[in-house]
């Protein structure tokens, strides 16, 4: 059987919109740079693949008594990256209202800043709210949302190789730092884009970041499996058929572990009580022990699934119980790794490096 991959899905103090009141939790401390570093380096100490990095335009909610107000995944992602050695991080960007030219930089820029463990999650916003932020156009319809963010990372794959890899000469005794003739224009025409190119940044170190799409619906599903490498999807039941062909597969999974399922459940119902109403998601919710867990993520791996994308329900207790005891009992079994057995975010995945498309 293949490796089993795991990724930390991280998003303030935790998915559940209480977990900010814990005891345990850090909500002083949400929008500054140690935090995030903290985090990247707990998923780092479990030997996660990845994490990604929650984005948006509009604020998470309208209750005063839940946490609004992110920082730029992407930015947050840049400051962080160089603090660890081995971890792949995943930022998210809104496409719908962004320009590719810019995001093809940021990340290219992130490969360079994590020596090539850079990755994007594309997301799509149908929100008239979030299009009344930049006030130039009415949403479109969904299926033109999700046709314009596939023409959209097709615009960042071409700007990733329109320089080849040996473009930079940096001969100073002849006095050229780069080969014109290996900066290509991509000429991209289409309904949504039209990208002259290159880019103004030199081919990231993996070739081409990981592009990954959450998906739960058949358009959404139509855009992982034509644009991505990676598909985060949410079946509820251990078999459940996922629709898509081509990425790797990756089931989120909300988790709220303690050392017996019912402290787990008590303490996810005393967030409820918090919150003043029950915690809900698109993607299944586990309460139990790291073991019980395990017994259904090996489950769901023997089906075909890559691995899972775990959202902790409250920072920094079920991001910790993740790395020092769901992981440990994996590894017990034989099913996750002991040691990072690559330097790339590409090379954690089993993903090659591609090919140049410019290159002769």
């Amino acid at each position: 059987m293949s490796p089993l991959h795991l990724a930390a899905a991280l998003d303030g103090a935790g998915w559940h919109p209480a977990a900010w009141r814990e005891p345990d939790a850090r909500p002083g401390e949400l929008f500054e740079a140690g935090y995030w570093t903290d985090l990247a380096a707990e998923a780092e100490r479990g030997l996660l693949d990845f994490v990604t990095i929650e984005d948006s335009f509009a604020p998470q909610t309208s209750r005063t008594d839940q946490v609004q107000g992110r920082l730029d995944a992407v930015l947050t992602a840049a400051r962080v990256a160089p603090r660890t050695r081995n971890l792949g991080f995943v930022p998210t960007i809104v496409a719908t209202h962004t320009e590719p030219f810019h995001i093809s930089k940021a990340i290219a820029t992130l490969d360079y800043v994590s020596t090539g463990r850079a990755g994007v999650r594309v997301r799509v916003s149908g929100s008239q709210q979030d299009a009344d932020l930049f006030g130039r156009r009415e949403v479109p319809s969904r299926e033109d949302l999700f046709d314009e963010a596939a023409d959209y990372v097709e615009v960042l794959r071409r700007l990733w190789d329109s320089w080849e890899d040996d473009a930079e000469i940096r001969d100073v005794a002849t006095g050229r730092f780069v080969d014109r003739e290996k900066l290509h224009y991509i000429e991209f025409r289409g309904k949504w884009f039209d990208v002259k190119g290159p880019s103004i940044t030199p081919r990231p170190p993996q070739g081409q970041p990981p592009v990954s799409v959450l998906a739960h619906v058949p358009v959404a599903f139509r855009l992982a499996e034509r644009s991505s490498d990676l598909v985060f999807a949410t079946p509820r039941e251990v078999g459940d058929e996922i629709p898509v062909q081509g990425p790797q597969i990756f089931v989120d999974v909300v988790v709220f572990l303690d050392e017996t399922a019912g402290a787990a459940a008590a303490r996810k119902t005393r967030l409820d009580e918090a919150d003043g109403a029950e915690f809900t998601s698109d993607a299944l919710i586990f309460t139990g022990t790291p073991a019980e867990l395990a017994d259904k993520l090996l489950a769901w791996h023997e089906t075909g699934v890559t691995g899972f994308r775990l959202r902790p329900g409250a920072i920094p207790h079920d991001l910790n119980a993740i790395t020092r005891a769901l992981v440990p009992e994996l590894q017990q079994r034989g099913a996750f790794r002991r040691a990072y057995e690559a330097t790339t975010l590409r090379g954690l995945l089993g993903l090659e490096r591609p090919a140049n498309r410019y290159a002769a």
